[in-house]
Parts: C-alpha cells; structure tokens; sequence
C-alpha cells in the first residue's frame, strides 16, 4: 500500500460554500485527472465529486511526496490558495486511504447511513479514471476491490433495507398494508414538495396511477402532467378520491380535510376496500378518528417519523457488521499487496539461481559431451530439482512474511545472503 495518499472534504469537515467552491463538475473530471496524471510523480489518480464531498486519490512514484503535488493541484484547478482552506480538508495515507475507500463505497461515511447513491458515484469516478489512463495499478485495485467490498456488505447486511426518509416511509407502510403497490392508485391532495417526493416514491415502487388536486388548480395541472396523471379541481376531490387506494395529504389548512363522516361514506363508496392515508399536514388533514374505522389505515408526521427513527436505529446496527466486513476486507488487501511487493525478491532470486546453474552446466559441457539426449535431460532435470529444493524454503518465508511486520528485514536478508540485488 506504498505511495497512496488521499486529500478531501466533505459534509463533516466543510460547510456548504466550501464543498460547493471544491467541486468538480462532472463534465470537467476526465481533464482535471489528466491533468494529475501528467504531474511528475504522480501514478494514478481518482477523483470522487458529489454534493458532499470532494476527494482526490493518487498513487505517487516511488520516494514522491504527493502532499505538495495535490496542494498545487487544486490550488491551480480552483485558482485560490488551498492554505486558507487547510482546516477544512483531511489527509489519509497508505492503509489508511484503502480503509477511506472502502468506507465510501460501502455509504458507512455518507451523510444518510446506508444510502446507495455513492457507490454509483463512486463506479462512475472509476470508469472516468480508466477511460483517461489514469488507473494501471495499485490505486485501480483499490478501487475495484472497494466497489466489491460495498457489494458485500449490501449482500450480507441489511444497512441499505429500511426507509430513513418520510418520504419512503410512507411507501414501506403502504407495502405492508397492500402487500404490493401494482395497481393501486394514488390521490395526493395538496401539491407540496412533501408529497410530490411521497408520490414518486410510490408510482415507483409500482403504483399504477395519480390523480393531484390542489386549491390552486394550476400547481394541481403541473404535478400531474408531470407524473402522466390527473388533475381535480379542488371543490370536486370527495367526486374522486374514492378512486384511490393510497391518499397523500398536506394542505396547510386549519381544519380537517378528510372528517370521519366523509372517510365513513367514502368507504362505503369503496366497498370497504382498504384506503392508506398518508398525512404529512401540520396541522393535520385527516381527523384522526378515522383510524377508528375499518380498513381505513391513517399515518401522520409523527407516525412516519418513529418509523424513521426505528429504521435509523436497524441502520446503526447493521453498520457495526459493515465496519466489520470492511476490516476484514482491509486485511484481505493488505496481504494481497504485501505479497505483490515480495514477488519482484521471488523473481529475482530464482533468475539468479537459475543463471548460476546454467552457468554450472556450461562449464561442464565437455564432461558431459559423452551423454545421449535422454541422459542430458536427467541431467538437467536433476539440478532444477535441487534449485527447486533450494528455493523452496526462502520463498516460502517471503510469501508467509508478506504483510507482516518483518517483511522488509526478512526481503533485505534473503536478497544479501543470495545475492540478489535491488
């Protein structure tokens, strides 16, 4: 893990204006890293820029510090002096930007705990960096093994399962009711930001249709011509909504819309076929006796917010088993590292020894003029047997201390007592 280092911000550490002035425009990335790549001793590079943070990955060459080399980077790519921002960015090196990455890939230092955003962000920095020519080693393993690592951990744990937005609440509980949203309607009475989100979530999740009213009849005519639906005029909603299986309400007005009574007759217009509520008014929209009737299920603000809640809550443990994933992952990588830096010791030892047993038997090529073909091959094979037997032990010890703590004093013994040089 030689030579990675890792420079960034993000929704901890700065505040809006500053990540918004780090950016990096997606439409900018693939010259912003070719530009990196092209900077003496710099490797590899990736580039991860989304609303919440702003990072920057390099491999340098060997015996480089890149800290200086990525401070005039961004100081040139934002045209400002990067010390006045200093307090605001965090450094990681070597183990530590693999861990980072893994983390990333996996949302466990997203803003929301297990959203899956970022790993699409993250896949697509990847395929930026790989199409300019700015991924050949170390660094592109890395990232590669990260977007598995996020694979597993949305495998093997449900961090990412739950709704942790009102707005996706409502569709987990219309599930639960429901048991499917294929078919169903949806009525949404005033045409807020709130239920428009509602409302999305819902028709994607298999909701077949959408009628929108709206006491200005105009926004009600927008939201539905953007969702392929129906516009109702405010005065003609109790016409309609028993149409709807799911009814998303937040109107603003001081007084119940749905009354029981209205809810009574609008069920018996259903025939008692359930009807979902979804009320996210302060004040409420739907008397909450309506809930006293049956098949009638009514979910206001605070309903979805314990459901948050209780589903933050699941998040939170399912983390501590993808924090767990992900240093089990850390040691995978490390030791599949460990055991490429010996592999050059391998290479070259056994080109040494071989050189010398070559060299044995060219010297004694006279002596052995007299032997036929098949005498010359036992011969042969004999002293690639007694190098094999030689080299077994050395490269064993190299691949067992791969990883370890001694490994580049056992690199350095084995290199002096074979002669094998840098």
């Amino acid at each position: 893990m030689k030579n990675l280092v890792l420079v960034g911000i993000n929704h901890r550490t700065a505040p809006v204006e500053v990540r918004e002035l780090m950016n990096i425009q997606e439409s900018r990335l693939a010259s912003a890293l070719s530009d990196l790549v092209r900077r003496d001793g710099i490797a590899e590079a990736l580039i991860l820029s989304t609303c919440n943070r702003v990072e920057v990955a390099v491999r340098a060459r060997e015996g480089v510090e890149a800290d200086q080399i990525l401070r005039k980077f961004l100081s040139e790519y934002h045209h400002c002096d990067m010390n006045a921002y200093a307090d605001f960015l965090y450094w990681h090196r070597q183990e530590d930007v693999v861990r980072h990455l893994f983390r990333v890939a996996s949302s466990l230092d997203s803003m929301i705990l297990g959203e899956p955003q970022v790993l699409g962000q993250m896949k697509q920095a990847f395929a930026t960096a790989k199409r300019v020519g700015a991924m050949n080693g170390t660094l592109q393993d890395v990232v590669n093994q990260a977007l598995a690592v996020a694979r597993r951990v949305r495998r093997e744990t449900a961090i990412g399962a739950t709704a942790i937005s009102v707005s996706y609440a409502a569709v987990e509980l219309a599930k639960k009711i429901f048991g499917n949203l294929e078919g169903k309607s949806i009525f949404v009475i005033g045409a807020g930001k709130m239920s428009e989100l509602a409302a999305k979530h819902l028709l994607r999740s298999g909701a077949s249709s959408i009628f929108v009213t709206n006491r200005t009849y105009d926004r009600a005519v927008e939201l539905a011509a953007a969702f392929h639906g129906t516009a109702i005029k405010f005065e003609e909603l109790f016409d309609h909504i028993d149409k709807a299986d799911v009814v998303i309400s937040s109107t603003g007005a001081p007084h119940f819309v749905v009354t029981r009574e209205k809810a009574e007759r609008l069920l018996a217009a259903r025939k008692n076929r359930p009807i979902f509520f979804v009320d996210i008014a302060v004040p409420r929209d739907i008397d909450p006796a309506v809930n006293e009737l049956d098949n009638a299920y009514v979910y206001d603000i605070d309903d979805l917010g314990q459901v948050v809640d209780a589903n933050k809550k699941q998040r939170q443990h399912e983390a501590v088993w993808a924090e767990q994933i992900v240093e089990q992952e850390l040691q995978k990588m490390h030791r599949k590292l460990a055991s490429r830096d010996v592999v050059p010791t391998i290479v070259a030892l056994e080109e040494r020894l071989n050189r010398i047993r070559e060299s044995e038997t060219d010297r004694f090529h006279g002596r052995l003029s007299t032997l036929s073909p098949d005498q010359r091959e036992t011969v042969d094979a004999l002293t690639k047997g007694i190098l094999n037997k030689i080299l077994h032990g050395p490269i064993t010890e190299l691949k067992h201390g791969a990883g370890q703590p001694e490994q580049h004093a056992l690199v350095q013994l084995v290199r002096k007592m074979f002669g094998v040089g840098e």
